[in-house]
């Protein structure tokens, strides 16, 4: 796995402007820290901006090959779940999922992926406000069962009876999906209930959409269907 740089930046509630750069491991989550360009000393998220608010993402996490995931932890648990994009491939600045003040201990982490990496990643907020990525890597046909990225869990038993208020799944497998071009969504009989399209980085910037969102039940699955 390649060594690469990872960048992100975020403007405050304040102004202020928070440039984020950290040289990763391609395949492995990695805390992004703060730039040494403008900062005396490379610190977490929270340290640098403990007490403030993020406002804007400017830039999102973003790396040169291929970016799977990011969010915001706080005390070992996925705070916020933040877009990602690949370095040149974004057309415009992103809201923040949500507003909250930063502590220090928040950190922001990001998996690095290669090009060429089968890494399935959904990203959902709920009704409730609560941020989850579930993951999954298909290696042929068949189904992939995605599951919780902190807890290993499937989708009913992380998010029993709330419901999906916004989402964005990020997957470079483009025509080998045949489960709505991304992820369903299904019920206890195993019938899809919503569904989330994937984008694939590379191509252009994934996005946040509100569109086929379901109500999760205990039983429920999000499953990646592939044909090769």
């Amino acid at each position: 796995m390649a060594s690469v740089s990872v960048q992100a930046s975020f403007q405050l509630s304040n102004g202020e402007v928070i440039d984020m750069k950290t040289t990763m491991t391609e395949g492995t989550e990695t805390e992004l820290l703060t730039s040494t360009s403008y900062a005396v000393s490379a610190v977490s998220l929270g340290t640098f901006a403990e007490g403030k608010r993020l406002a804007t993402i400017l830039q999102a996490p973003s790396a040169p090959n291929m970016t799977s995931y990011a969010y915001i932890d706080r005390r070992g648990e996925i705070l916020c779940v933040l877009p990602v994009a690949v370095a040149g491939v974004q057309w415009q600045p992103c809201p923040m999922p949500f507003n909250f003040t930063l502590q220090a201990g928040d950190t922001l982490r990001v998996m690095s992926s290669t090009a060429a990496s089968r890494l399935f990643s959904w990203s959902c907020i709920t009704r409730a406000n609560v941020h989850s990525i579930f993951t999954g890597t298909p290696s042929g046909s068949g189904n992939t069962d995605l599951v919780h990225l902190k807890s290993g869990q499937g989708l009913g038993a992380s998010l029993t009876n709330q419901s999906i208020a916004s989402q964005w799944a990020i997957s470079v497998d483009g025509s080998k999906i045949d489960s709505a071009g991304g992820l369903y969504v299904l019920n206890d009989r195993g019938l899809p209930q919503g569904a989330c399209c994937a984008t694939n980085p590379t191509n252009e910037q994934p996005k946040a959409n509100s569109m086929g969102l379901s109500p999760i039940g205990l039983n429920f699955v999000a499953r990646v269907t592939t044909n090769a």
